[in-house]
């Protein structure tokens, strides 16, 4: 039996609905970074992941067996999302799939969010034909991220997109649009795509509340408390150094028609059993 780290965090006491074969399906965001795995090197834990520890829970408690598998991989397109990924995640025999993918595909200056939209409502229905759950993902609100603001625009047609898709079709759906606590700087990693730890945790207990678990909401969406403002020349710095470090080697790949992900392959392609997470306190 794999073991996933515990998440010391309130888990739900009652309500929702219990499943046993959970398929998580996306890119780096659901793959964990970086969310980094302390049992093993180069590898990520993330907010999936510690999504199925709180529904192996559950799934116990009510006396059955729970299996996991994570096909996402970092730099994916939603071609490779709902296309090999959902071909794999299909020939499982799920009963419950995340879905999130389009991020990437977002990045691009000439993304078409009508055309993402209809692919990802064509990849729900099939797997709400072939009679599993499906988890979306609304993307999250970029307003005070500094170099990223520009896409709030399209963040925010991609949430609506995705609330109406799930509306129509019965899906379920993370609102990371609405986590102001996901606005602090503390909760995302030095790249400031993905998130720390701590935010992948906060992530996987809206996901839990999402499916209609009970949670302390308090807990995973109350921001962290205030700091003191930064100073223009402390954040101009910061900004060129991201800049340097991160955004420079991500144009070079593009530039290249490369990805991070082209030598990765999925985590946890099969469907194995996990640990129950941890009561906590």
């Amino acid at each position: 039996m794999t073991e996933l780290p515990e998440n010391e965090t309130h888990l739900p006491v009652s309500g929702g609905k219990v499943w046993h074969r959970y398929v998580a399906i996306g890119d780096s965001f659901t793959e964990g970074m970086s969310d980094a795995d302390p049992s093993r090197d180069n590898a990520y834990v993330g907010w999936a992941d510690r999504l199925a520890g709180h529904l192996a829970t559950i799934a116990h408690d009510a006396g059955g067996d729970f299996a996991y598998a994570n096909l996402a991989v970092r730099g994916r397109l939603l071609a490779d999302v709902i296309g090999p990924q959902l071909d794999a995640a299909l020939a499982l025999g799920p009963d419950l799939v995340s879905m999130v993918g389009g991020g990437n595909d977002i990045l691009r200056p000439k993304a078409d969010l009508d055309a993402i939209a209809a692919r990802l409502e064509a990849a729900v229905v099939r797997l709400r034909d072939a009679g599993s759950d499906v988890l979306l993902a609304t993307p999250t609100d970029p307003a005070g991220a500094p170099l990223l603001r520009h896409l709030r625009g399209r963040h925010a047609i991609h949430s609506a997109n995705i609330f109406s898709i799930a509306q129509q079709h019965g899906c379920y759906v993370i609102n990371q649009w609405g986590m102001d606590a996901l606005k602090d700087f503390r909760l995302w990693s030095e790249d400031r795509i993905h998130m720390t730890s701590e935010g992948h945790r906060r992530v996987a207990l809206n996901a839990l509340s999402a499916l209609g678990h009970d949670t302390d909401r308090a807990d995973w969406s109350t921001p962290l408390p205030s700091l003191p403002p930064v100073g223009r020349r402390e954040a101009t710095a910061a900004n060129a150094a991201w800049a340097r470090t991160h955004l420079a080697p991500w144009v070079q790949r593009r530039l290249r028609g490369e990805s991070s992900g082209d030598t990765v392959t999925a985590k946890r392609p099969e469907l194995t059993p996990v640990e129950p997470a941890s009561r906590g306190t």
